[in-house]
């Protein structure tokens, strides 16, 4: 019975139904591991169902003689050296597609709390602060009927988004490396344009971009400085595709009027005055978590690894 390794724990039905094919090694504590004991865990094993936080490069490949597939459990796969896998004869599969509505979600979320302020004033209350029941400034926000939305990536997710602006009257700008259709600009209410421009014009501004050395630092000072001063930055995308150290001096000066963050480079780290400032929302890169999607996408990575170890083709390959 060829033995695989479940890189994070995971829910118990996936683990269940991987055990009647496979030996499976799952890491049910849920500990992250360094990059010396993944290599030593990945000893003897012929698939590996991992998330983003686990690197495989080729100082780890270089000790997985076994190694057949590995199946990330998201939709990026920056944390894979894809072409030394393809060199090795390993498979790298993801999950697309799944996760599309519920990262959307999570990114208005992020939007909605930035604009409307909602973490400051839960503080407020929690902290017992609130003393006199209404004022006419307290806590004033932005508008996001009516306003302008501009999207930097327009894939399955950054179209996810555009849809949900809709329903708040909003004009949808975009910039991505090629243009929609005809057909799904109408659809969306979208115009393409250049991305000083979507920087200028949008009211908020949401990175939906993948990361790789292209998009590192995409968004950073001299991007930010283009932005209105009452702007909304929002980054669910990926971390380091934002300067995080540039939206700290933005966010500090009121450069940009706030900022709703999943993603973050270095995470779990934060930039060390990121958490201090109150004009930003901070999740903890929760954007596709919701049970039922999880769910799905263990399933979806657990289905691309059985495929690829008996010998079919993965639903979502990326080698």
């Amino acid at each position: 019975m060829r033995k695989i390794l479940i890189t994070r724990a995971v829910f118990p039905e996936v683990v269940a139904a991987l055990s009647r094919r496979f030996e499976v090694v799952h890491n049910a504590e849920d500990r992250p591991w360094p990059p010396e004991e993944l290599a030593r865990r990945l000893e003897g094993v012929s698939g590996a169902m991992a998330t983003v936080m686990d690197k495989f490069d080729e100082p780890i490949l270089a000790q997985c003689a076994q190694l057949k597939v590995i199946s990330n459990i998201a939709v990026g796969y920056n944390n894979i050296d894809v072409p030394a896998c393809t060199r090795r004869g390993i498979r790298v599969t993801n999950t697309p597609g799944v996760l599309d509505d519920t990262t959307a979600d999570l990114t208005w979320s992020l939007l909605m709390a930035a604009a409307r302020r909602i973490a400051e004033a839960d503080a407020y209350v929690r902290r017992g602060d609130w003393k006199i029941a209404f004022g006419v400034q307290y806590f004033l926000g932005q508008d996001i009927h009516h306003a302008t939305l501009g999207i930097i990536g327009m894939g399955r997710i950054g179209q996810a988004i555009a849809r949900r602006a809709s329903g708040f009257d909003m004009r949808v700008l975009y910039n991505n490396r090629s243009r929609l259709s005809e057909s799904d600009e109408k659809r969306l209410n979208a115009t393409r344009v250049e991305r000083d421009e979507l920087l200028a014009q949008s009211d908020f501004v949401v990175v939906m971009v993948p990361y790789s050395p292209a998009t590192h630092h995409m968004i950073g000072a001299a991007e930010i400085a283009k932005m209105k001063p009452n702007a909304i930055l929002v980054n669910s995308a990926r971390g380091g595709v934002v300067d995080d150290a540039a939206l700290v001096e933005a966010l500090k000066a009121r450069r940009i009027a706030g900022a709703g963050l999943d993603v973050f480079e270095g995470e779990p780290k934060l930039h060390p005055e990121l958490a201090a400032l109150p004009n930003v929302v901070l999740t903890p890169h929760i954007g596709s978590a919701s049970r039922a999607t999880r769910v799905v996408m263990c399933n979806a990575a657990a289905g691309n690894m059985t495929a690829v170890l008996e010998g079919r083709e993965p639903a979502n390959p990326v080698n």
